[in-house]
């Protein structure tokens, strides 16, 4: 499979030991490092996540006022993903996800010395182009190195992203009420650029394939054929785009509505209502651990569509279910269900169209999280939560299904 991320050319180094055949081993020092960046952005907007309510407090900020500010996050990151991508290209992934959480890791403790909601605003506008510029340049070296190890583990480097945030909801929740939100913000910050300045130094100096020269062809390729691939690798980006949106719908409500449906439509305590939501992050990142497992003994599409099936299945459960442990299991199957469609799709958009693909499909996922929560609550508002929750179970089954156009538009490629 060629590269399509630029790569600088390495000399070429001996076989290992452990490898006759010259392939890297499964988990390479770049493989390594490259989960460690995963984690540690997981961990940090998790660091940021659990102080909201601390710098909500400090800058005076009404629901509407910090719902606005919350927002330039959004912005930023969407903002900046295209040009990442672009980036990447020019200066190759890997260099550009160095910088990128280096800087995310220095917006991280920006929030905690604002004193205003526009000063906070804009300090989330350099979050979010931080969050966004890293999330891409990540999964573009992600892709390189699945390409180069013909080998499906694109869910365990998004399992170490899930790994990251649980661990940094947990250590902030530990630390809220011993140390302010200034010193918790700025030790999660030094301690992104202390992963930055190991696991950076660790994934520059990791050979990278050198991209595979042209093939020859007996004869030069017919007018118009660059321009009938590039429409078709558009098309199948925006479709795993879409995928990838719809598994992050699901997400994006879950994280703000599980607890509150927990609460107001099961009667649960607030302590249940809490583990519930712990029960699907923790499912998810479970699934994603297996993800590399299952795609290589099922397939990708497969596990596509059998996820965005069963979180249909779990959805359903959760929102109708009268019972406590019934809307647990549901959330659980939820999360393994999801966990590992989002990171096949973002593999599969960058295998098709490089660094842009992975922008352009991360743009779009990015978005469902966006407007879960708020279609959620919309919703609510006209029907009940359990009605408006039936919304996740049918853009789950929605990502199953758009995986197998995506296959059926793959093999219905022309020659």
């Amino acid at each position: 499979m060629p590269l399509l991320n630029k790569t600088e050319a390495r000399p070429a180094r001996p076989s290992s030991p452990t490898s006759p055949s010259g392939r890297r081993s499964s988990w390479s020092a770049a493989r390594l490092a490259l989960t460690a960046f995963f984690t540690v952005d997981g961990f940090l907007f998790a660091a940021w996540v659990v102080r909201i309510p601390d710098v909500r407090a400090q800058v005076a900020a009404s629901h509407s006022a910090l719902g606005l500010a919350l927002l330039c996050i959004s912005a930023g990151a969407v903002a900046t993903m295209a040009l990442v991508g672009r980036l990447c290209l020019r200066y190759g992934s890997r260099r550009v996800t160095v910088a990128s959480v280096a800087v995310f890791s220095l917006a991280v403790a920006l929030p905690a010395h604002t004193h205003s909601v526009l000063a906070l605003g804009a300090v989330l506008l350099l979050f979010g182009a931080g969050y966004g510029a890293a999330n891409v340049a990540m999964n573009s070296a992600a892709v390189d190195l699945v390409a180069e190890l013909r080998r499906p583990v694109m869910p365990s480097f998004h399992a170490g992203y899930s790994l990251g945030g649980l661990l940094g909801a947990a250590v902030g929740g530990l630390l809220a009420g011993r140390i302010s939100a200034s010193w918790a913000l700025a030790a999660s910050g030094a301690l992104g650029l202390a992963v930055v300045a190991l696991a950076g130094t660790a994934l520059l100096r990791a050979p990278a394939a050198a991209r595979p020269a042209p093939r020859e062809s007996a004869a030069p390729a017919p007018a118009g054929a660059a321009a009938r691939l590039s429409g078709h690798a558009r098309l199948l980006v925006v479709l795993l785009g879409l995928t990838a949106l719809c598994t992050a719908y699901g997400e994006g409500a879950l994280a703000d509505w599980a607890t509150l449906h927990l609460t107001d439509d099961v009667h649960a305590s607030t302590a249940t209502a809490a583990a519930g939501y712990a029960a699907f992050a923790f499912a998810m990142t479970a699934g994603r651990l297996s993800g590399t497992w299952l795609s290589e003994r099922l397939g990708q599409t497969r596990v596509m569509l059998l996820g965005g099936l069963a979180a249909c299945a779990g959805m359903a459960t959760a929102a109708l279910a009268p019972s406590v442990p019934l809307v647990l299991a549901g959330f659980v199957l939820v999360g393994l269900g999801l966990a590992n469609v989002f990171p096949l799709a973002i593999a599969q958009a960058g295998a098709a169209a490089g660094p842009q693909g992975v922008a352009t499909a991360s743009t779009l996922g990015y978005a469902g999280m966006l407007i879960g929560p708020p279609v959620i609550g919309f919703l609510a508002d006209a029907l009940s939560l359990p009605a408006a929750l039936l919304t996740v179970a049918a853009s789950s089954a929605l990502a199953g299904l758009l995986a197998l156009a995506v296959r059926r538009h793959r093999t219905g490629r022309p020659a």
